[in-house]
Parts: C-alpha cells; sequence; structure tokens
C-alpha cells in the first residue's frame, strides 16, 4: 500500500509539472511579443570567417568603411547618427537600424526591398553612397591578395573564394547576433519578478493602446509593413521631409511614405528614430506615434509607464558585442 501511494504521489507530482508547462506555453502562445531564441541555425566556422569580414575595411572602396562602421557592436549595433555617412563622407537619406536581431526581420532595409541578409551585403558594398566599390569582382580580388582569405574559403567553403560566399559568410555572422534573454522575455516565461511593476502596466498600455498592433513577434517589429501617418498626415511634422518609402520600390501609390515596421527590441539604446533619425528621444517618439498613427490622447503616465515597458526589451549582447 505504501508503495502505491508513493507511486501515486509521484505521478500527481509528474503531472502537475506537466500541466503547469501546458498552461505557461499556452499562455505564452498567447501573447503578441514572443521571446528572442537563443540561436538561429548556422554554420560556426562560417560565421567565424563572417566575422573578421564584418569588420574588414577593405569592403569599401578606399578602405576606408567597413560594416561595423555603421553598426558599431559595442554600440548597441548602430553609429547613433541621424543618417550614416558612406565612402568619401557622402551622406545617406536614411538612418542605420541596428544590426542586433536583424536575422528576424522579415525584409531587410527600411523599405524592405532586400529580402535576405546575404543580399543585402552585395547591394550594400556595392551602393556608391555606402561603400562604393565598382563590382564584386573588385572586391573579390582585394581579398584575394590579402592576408590568408583565400586558403580559409578554400578549407571553410570548399571551393575559391567568390562573392557568393562572402556575402553568406558576413550573413552567418549577422544570424548570431541575437540579443535573447532580456528580462521582459524572462517575464514571458513565467519569471513574474524579471520585470517591475511600473513595466507590466506599461506593456499593458502598449497593449490595449494598439502599439502591438504593429510592434508584435520576437523582435517587436520588423515583420510588415506600415504607412508613416495613418491617421494624420506626417507632412505635417517638421524633419520627415519627401521621402516616399516603399512607393520607389514598387511605383504603387498606395505605398507612398510606407516603409518596414522598425524592432523595439533595443529602442532604449539606438536614438535617433525613424527612417531619417529627425527624432531624438524616445517620449517624442512615443508622442508622434500616439498621435499620427493611432489618433489617441494618452497620458504622459501612460507614455512613462510604456518606456518603463520598453526598457525590459534589450537582452545580452554576444561576446564581442558588449
Amino acid at each position: 500500500m505504501l508503495g502505491v501511494t508513493l507511486f501515486l504521489r509521484q505521478t500527481y507530482k509528474i503531472g502537475l509539472s506537466i500541466g503547469c508547462f501546458l498552461m505557461s506555453q499556452a499562455a505564452l502562445s498567447a501573447e503578441p511579443i514572443l521571446p528572442i531564441p537563443s540561436s538561429l541555425p548556422h554554420d560556426p566556422d562560417k560565421a567565424a570567417l563572417g566575422k573578421l569580414l564584418f569588420s574588414d575595411v577593405r569592403l569599401s572602396k578606399d578602405n576606408s568603411l567597413s560594416c561595423e562602421s555603421c553598426h558599431f557592436l559595442d554600440r548597441a549595433g548602430v553609429d547613433f547618427l541621424d543618417q550614416s555617412r558612406g565612402v568619401n563622407g557622402q551622406l545617406n537619406k536614411r538612418n542605420s537600424p541596428t544590426v542586433y536581431n536583424s536575422a528576424l526581420n522579415f525584409r531587410q532595409l527600411w523599405d524592405g526591398r532586400i529580402d535576405s541578409l546575404d543580399d543585402q551585403v552585395r547591394v550594400v558594398v556595392k551602393n556608391p553612397k555606402v561603400m562604393g566599390m565598382d563590382s564584386w569582382e573588385e572586391t573579390t580580388q582585394k581579398l584575394k591578395e590579402t592576408d590568408n582569405y583565400a586558403e580559409q574559403f578554400q578549407n571553410i567553403y570548399g571551393r575559391p573564394i567568390n562573392s557568393q560566399d562572402i556575402q553568406h559568410a558576413i550573413a552567418e555572422y549577422e544570424r548570431t547576433l541575437l540579443t535573447p534573454n532580456s528580462p521582459f522575455d524572462r517575464y514571458l516565461k513565467g519569471d513574474a519578478n524579471a520585470i517591475n511593476q511600473q513595466a507590466k502596466l506599461g506593456y499593458q498600455y502598449f497593449k490595449s493602446y494598439g502599439c502591438v498592433s504593429c510592434h508584435q513577434g520576437a523582435n517587436v517589429g520588423g515583420n510588415l509593413f506600415q504607412k508613416v501617418g495613418v491617421l494624420k498626415d506626417i507632412n505635417l511634422l517638421k524633419g520627415f521631409g519627401t521621402d516616399m518609402g516603399r512607393f520607389a520600390v514598387t511605383g504603387n501609390e498606395w505605398d507612398k511614405r510606407v516603409f518596414k515596421v522598425p524592432s523595439l527590441r533595443l529602442a532604449v539604446l539606438t536614438p535617433p528614430y525613424f527612417h531619417n533619425g529627425s527624432v531624438r528621444t524616445l517620449r517624442e517618439a512615443i508622442d508622434i506615434m500616439t498621435e499620427f498613427q493611432l489618433g489617441r490622447q494618452v497620458p504622459d503616465a501612460h507614455k512613462d509607464a510604456i518606456i518603463e515597458f520598453l526598457k525590459t526589451l534589450p537582452g545580452d549582447l554576444p561576446k564581442g558585442g558588449k
């Protein structure tokens, strides 16, 4: 009888644990925001090679810029400029978003014209206002003549160095640049004490006011397009200029001022804001969003709570990115 009792108690404990796990999973699946995965599939050797290339200025025409020149890994993956500078100090018309968690975006660049990280590398290196290389043949030749890149590519990819493998290696490295284990992620996974009460309240406001309709998923954005100025003409706001966003890509009238929704994962660390870097503070950005996108009057106390919630979103930077 004692053995049966012990067996029943143990079975009850196992059943209770499974039940709690299933309830926590169900609660997690009901939330519009998901935890960032600890890793994405990638080849470690190719990613290590991509890390070298990411910081190599020889990818630029005049050997003055690397990928890291606009995406400083020790500055949350950005350069803190309104618009980034390319070769010869040329000014780009858009702000450089963080490279961290970019692998979680459904498209790349503000207008979403790039489908993959590999293609982004291909386009940016040849962009005359960014890296300024005349051709990928020129880029490949530069790398063949320096260090031991040719040998590394042969050993890792099993063939001579070529443009596709250069692009792929850098993209493989970028797939490792995730920021998991944020306080909010731990909260989503069941740690009720991972964030404070003000942040919990801010998350509820973030959902109830409708912010989450555009900023959701693991990256809290980066997974859809949206017009800037849904409920109020953004032209009324000084500094937004003439950038038409996806209209330049598609030519469709309804794509005017449509951009990829930015990720908010590292928003508290990556000013300035918007595609043109025209907004200096997170509070001002929230003011604009609630007025022009939501058409809502939001009390200052609620905005403060939302900012407290946003502070819980950054997670651990990968080793070497601190």
